[in-house]
């Protein structure tokens, strides 16, 4: 990234349309970004040590996509309000506090605000109406904007590991809602462990890699003289709240023709990392979908 940030202060990037930062040595959104205005849509600052945007930051008319996680924020950034083309907004990890209502741009399609310490959020958040995913799962949260209820695109919302005693009513009316996380919160009491032994770390012979997600890797193992794949969770929070969570889920819901399954938890990582073990898939399958994109959101 260092490269990249001094061909921007070096005036290389002109007509530059994406611009990565990320994990550059930055303290400030450097003032040659502003040089992009009139083509800049997609900018990750992630992983840097800016902890605020400039009054300025605004000028990026045609900014489409802001990632910053993992970056010093402690609030969102008000001024991400008058960004007209912003849809996609990423603020993960970085322990942000509060979220303004004059923070949210009015084409806010997708926002990640995931393993934050946000414990309320803006009345006006689902106003937006072009609103699809919202991923708030391990923040502080006790309660959900009553907005949302009419927030008639959405259809991915992510609030495990919160503070919710229950969920509100209106989730179920929700007409394009497809996707809904919200195990680890108090009123989730059901899970239990599946009587499934755990699979010792020893026993498997780690291979190739084969695939990424947003949770984890996806590696393929040897067990017990068999092929098997391996999903290793990076961090203690995932986009849908708790490892364990999910890999009691999974472990629970036994045999079916259109699920993966689960083999067994693996326990004993060298590094302590949670790990599920799953049977591989026939090497005749094919993907049926590919990763979100800032057009697919």
């Amino acid at each position: 990234m260092e490269h990249t940030l001094a061909a921007l202060r070096a005036g290389d990037l002109a007509g530059a349309r994406a611009l990565n930062l990320s994990g550059a040595d930055l303290s400030e959104v450097p003032p040659e970004i502003f040089g992009l205005s009139e083509t800049l849509e997609v900018l990750d600052i992630g992983a840097t040590r800016i902890s605020a945007l400039p009054a300025e930051f605004s000028r990026l008319k045609k900014l489409k996509v802001l990632f910053a996680s993992g970056a010093p924020f402690r609030r969102l950034p008000e001024v991400l309000g008058d960004c007209p083309a912003l849809s996609q907004v990423g603020f993960r990890g970085c322990g942000i506090e509060a979220v303004p209502a004059e923070a949210l741009p009015p084409a806010l399609r997708w926002l990640t605000l995931t393993d934050n310490r946000i414990e309320t959020l803006p009345p006006g958040l689902g106003e937006r109406p072009l609103l699809q995913k919202v991923m708030l799962a391990g923040n502080r949260l006790d309660a959900l904007p009553d907005s949302l209820a009419g927030a008639k695109s959405l259809e991915l919302l992510r609030v495990a590991a919160n503070r919710l005693p229950a969920l509100p009513g209106w989730l179920a009316e929700l007409p394009a809602l497809a996707w809904l996380a919200w195990a680890g919160n108090p009123f989730d009491t059901a899970v239990t462990e599946a009587l499934v032994p755990p699979v010792a770390w020893r026993d498997l012979a780690l291979g190739k890699a084969l695939g990424r997600g947003a949770s984890g890797d996806v590696f393929e193992v040897s067990w017990k003289d068999r092929p098997a794949a391996l999903k290793l969770f990076r961090g203690t929070m995932t986009s849908d709240g708790l490892p364990e969570r999910e890999m009691a889920a999974c472990l629970a819901a036994g045999e079916h023709p259109n699920l993966t399954g689960a083999l067994g938890r693996v326990v004993g990582h060298p590094d302590g990392a949670e790990g599920l073990l799953m049977p591989l898939l026939p090497d005749g399958w094919r993907v049926l979908a590919g990763p979100p994109s800032a057009q697919s959101c």
